[in-house]
This record gives structure tokens, C-alpha cells and sequence, in this order.
């Protein structure tokens, strides 16, 4: 009969030990970035290029970590060109080379700024925040800047002249429309008669003059501002686009 060696808690012990380390060894884990305040240098170190670091992006100043979508923010990725900068302007230009990768919202309408900082808000909700970049919306202090107080502050009249055009929009209904490649577009009144109307706060949102089809019965029609599409009879209910 052979004898069975009895194994000690200690020996045990060290045995996973060593393997713990061994996994460590061959599947690094990364540390949890702490919130503090970045540099644009170093946050440029953490563009996914590095499996040792996390993957950092900035947006209006505030710092997130994304590596959980590694495969967007990775290289390859989509959204690569934002990660280890802060690329604010990108988010609603939709120019991520050279001078558009740029924190700078210099010339964005209301209506741009309150889109950048509605992004700002889903990285809030989606990923971790993990501090402030000093620059252009942080000082050295981490306290807001006169630039993100300015921002902040279009965007949320921006946010308020939406909601005033939204109701008086509703007030009025809208044309139904419908385009193909084929046949191009049309749009059409079920009751009443399609007109281009000017929407009175566009101006004040993006900067420039902006209309909708509306639909209005025969006896508004006479109403200033009301403008019928070219080419389509004065009574059609029905207009080509």
C-alpha cells in the first residue's frame, strides 16, 4: 500500500499563489484609472496603441474612460481617431483629420454646441469619468472656464428654443413626404394644401434661414409668408421636390 502525502494550507496556499501570478503574468490586468486632472500629453498616451493602458477620450474638457468599447475605440476602430485627445468639434463635424480633430467649438450654432453636449452626457452615462483635461475648459485648478461656461450656457438656449419651436411647429401640422431614387420626392396635405413656412427660431439655433412644409386650409392661404412650391399649382394637394 502507498502512502497518501498530506498537502498543508500552507503548501496550498503558495501553489495558488504562484498560479494567480501565472495568469497575471500571461493576461495583464489593467489598473483603474484614478479621476484627477490630465495633460494633453498624457492623455495622448492612452489612444489604445498601448494593451498595458486603458483607453481615454476627452470631450468638453471631462475625461472618460472607454475601454470597455475597445473594438470602436480601438485601432481599427471607428471611432478611433477620438481616443488620447479631445476632439470636441469632431463629434459634430464629422471631420476627424488634421485642424478637425480640435477641442475648439469656435463658429458651432446653438444647436452644434447642445449636440457636443449631449454626448458629453451619454459618456457620463455610459462609461467612467475619470477627471478634467486642463486647457481650453479646465484651468490648472480643475475649475470650469469662462469657454465651457459659455458653451454650457448656448447650448441650453439652444435646448430652450427647440422646445418653443417644437410647440409652435405643432401648431401647425406638418406635410406628409416620401422620396425615391426613382421618382425623387413629393410631399402631400391629407387635408389642406402644402406651403413652405419659415421657421422663426431657426435663425437664432444654427444662424441661417430655414422652412417647412406645412399644411393650411384654403382660407389661410392668404396669409403672409406662406410659399408655394415651384412648379405645383396654387390648389394641388400634392407637390413634387
Amino acid at each position: 500500500m502507498v502512502a497518501k502525502a498530506l498537502l498543508s494550507p500552507s503548501f496550498i496556499g503558495l501553489a495558488v499563489s504562484v498560479a494567480f501570478v501565472a495568469l497575471v503574468l500571461r493576461f495583464p490586468v489593467k489598473s483603474p484609472v484614478q479621476a484627477r486632472l490630465w495633460t494633453s500629453e498624457e492623455l495622448s498616451m492612452y489612444n489604445g496603441t498601448d494593451n498595458g493602458l486603458p483607453i481615454l477620450l476627452g470631450i468638453l474638457g471631462s475625461v472618460f474612460d472607454v475601454t470597455k468599447g475597445k473594438s470602436h475605440y480601438g485601432p481599427g476602430g471607428g471611432y478611433h481617431h477620438f481616443a488620447g485627445r479631445d476632439a470636441s468639434r469632431a463629434f459634430v463635424s464629422g471631420n476627424f483629420s488634421g485642424d478637425g480633430l480640435t477641442d475648439s467649438l469656435h463658429g458651432l450654432s446653438g444647436t452644434e454646441m447642445k449636440s457636443v453636449v449631449d454626448w458629453r452626457d451619454f459618456y457620463f452615462r455610459s462609461y467612467t469619468f475619470v477627471g478634467h483635461l486642463v486647457g481650453r475648459y479646465y484651468d490648472n485648478q480643475g475649475r470650469p472656464t469662462k469657454f465651457l461656461k459659455g458653451v454650457e450656457a448656448k447650448a441650453a438656449r439652444a435646448a430652450q428654443l427647440l422646445e418653443k419651436q417644437k410647440k409652435e411647429e405643432a401648431k401647425l401640422p406638418s406635410c406628409n413626404s416620401r422620396w425615391s431614387q426613382q421618382e425623387g420626392g413629393e410631399v402631400w396635405c391629407d387635408v389642406g394644401y402644402p406651403r413652405l413656412v419659415q421657421r422663426p427660431q431657426e435663425i437664432a439655433l444654427t444662424g441661417k434661414m430655414s422652412m417647412r412644409c406645412a399644411c393650411f386650409k384654403e382660407e389661410e392661404l392668404s396669409q403672409p409668408g406662406l410659399e408655394v412650391y415651384k412648379g405645383c399649382d396654387y390648389l394641388s394637394q400634392v407637390c413634387r421636390v
